[in-house]
């Protein structure tokens, strides 16, 4: 059966096309003394979705970046700037001159964390620390006075609710919220930080996403003629209007992220525009011939005019399948075999 989309195209394609009658076999005569016509081939097809999209630094599956919020009293003395990296276990920001950290984790903090204490978040310490387990054992202390003697924080053993921000990797900064020489509130946000790998965002027509999912392969064209691959990795949660005067609900698109294979071959190109077509199906061996060969029958249905010796034509009934949006081809199931010619409009 062909696709709703599929159906659209191919409309799109015969919709200056006369429709024939007769039977399946039907024998036209040539109306012109040559005709233009197309191997039927048998090969691999594919569906794909086309938009343009734009580079930019991975972080939430939405696409929002991670939120820092400070839990530090006092006055910040040291922010990053926009761009800088901070690895995990390394100095975020400062507030009265004391290192907060960056620690890895999926759970924020929300407590001192002392000897005896256990848990989830106690897990996320000690995997920063390179220690086994979800208790706050001996081992977590020595491993964590360690770090605090390295970054310049109060040698503690311990880690109080403003000495540390968890985030779910390590980060490159994205915004700057804080102010230097300002006021750290406990609760506030610091900055807003992304991954430093690069993806690409998508902003996916809603008649689209049904074709689309999370998986699906992609082909991107970056600047310079360079082409690098990747995978739908997920999806915005809310269809977003665009930002120009007199748009509407009606243009509101879905943010599409994409991750790509080979993320430093995009290196150096944050912003860039890029070309993106997502494969959405496909099939391994399958007869097409191109879109423009397709007749309407009357009383409805496909045909296609096969161009034997002679010029003769003959009018067979064809079902057709997944239209390939890259090659203009559509597969077709008939009275056909590959190396068959069929008639299509002259250029």
């Amino acid at each position: 059966m062909l696709t709703g989309t599929a159906v659209l195209v191919v409309v799109a394609f015969t919709a200056g096309v006369v429709v024939l009658s007769g039977g399946e076999q039907a024998t036209a005569t040539a109306q012109a003394a040559s005709v233009s016509t197309a191997p039927v081939q048998m090969g691999k097809l594919s569906a794909a979705v086309s938009q343009d999209g734009t580079l930019t630094y991975r972080a939430r599956p939405d696409g929002a970046p991670f939120s820092a919020i400070n839990h530090a009293r006092g006055t910040y003395t040291e922010l990053p700037e926009v761009g800088d990296k901070v690895d995990c276990g390394g100095v975020l920001y400062r507030v009265d001159d004391r290192s907060v950290l960056l620690l890895c984790g999926t759970v924020p903090a929300y407590r001192a964390l002392h000897v005896g204490d256990a848990g989830q978040d106690v897990r996320e310490l000690n995997r920063n620390l390179h220690v086994r387990g979800d208790a706050f054992t001996t081992k977590t202390q020595q491993a964590l006075a360690a770090l605090q003697r390295r970054r310049g924080v109060h040698v503690t053993g311990a880690l109080a609710l403003g000495d540390a921000v968890f985030l779910p990797e390590a980060v490159r900064i994205a915004k700057v919220t804080g102010q230097l020489g300002g006021s750290a509130q406990p609760g506030a946000q610091a900055l807003t930080a992304t991954s430093d790998t690069l993806h690409v965002q998508v902003n996916l027509d809603p008649s689209d996403q049904g074709q689309v999912k999370r998986g699906d392969r992609a082909q991107i064209a970056l600047p310079g003629n360079t082409t690098v691959t990747g995978k739908v990795g997920g999806f915005g949660r809310v269809a977003e209007a665009p930002a120009e005067q007199g748009s509407s609900a009606a243009d509101a698109t879905i943010p599409t992220y994409i991750s790509l294979d080979d993320p430093g071959k995009a290196r150096g190109l944050d912003k860039a525009p890029v070309g993106v077509d997502i494969t959405t199906a496909g099939v391994d061996s399958a007869l097409s011939v191109p879109v423009t060969a397709l007749v309407g029958k009357s009383g409805g249905g496909f045909a296609v005019e096969v161009v034997r010796a002679g010029e003769r034509r003959d009018l067979v009934a064809v079902q057709v399948g997944l239209f390939d949006t890259a090659d203009g081809r559509v597969q077709v199931e008939g009275d056909l075999r590959a190396g068959d010619h069929v008639a299509v409009p002259s250029p």
